[in-house]
């Protein structure tokens, strides 16, 4: 199943959480803070969102970073996805 969003939205896939620390210290999955680190995965056309012209300024394959508590959480085939709005990611990642 392919997800296509609509109009600025963007679906990423989390980066997994780290299970240790730097110094080696083992975490336990509920004290895991989640990343706020995504692979861009589907990128909607943008055009006229909110009576506002829209350009899409990420692509898929892009590494970013996203606000905290933005979007919504979907799980499609086993697999975990956010589906956020263009203005919730903060950064695109360059290597």
């Amino acid at each position: 199943m392919k997800l296509r969003p609509l109009g600025d939205k963007v679906v990423i896939k989390q980066f997994e959480a780290e299970e240790t620390t730097k110094s080696g210290i083992v975490l336990p999955s509920q004290s895991k803070e989640k990343p706020q680190q995504a692979t861009v995965i589907a990128v909607g056309p943008g055009g006229m969102v909110d009576g506002k012209e829209v350009k899409m300024m990420v692509k898929e394959g892009d590494n970013v970073i996203y606000s905290k508590y933005a979007g919504s959480e979907v799980k499609i085939d086993g697999e975990e996805f956010i589906i956020i709005k263009q203005n919730d990611i903060l950064a695109v990642v360059e290597d």
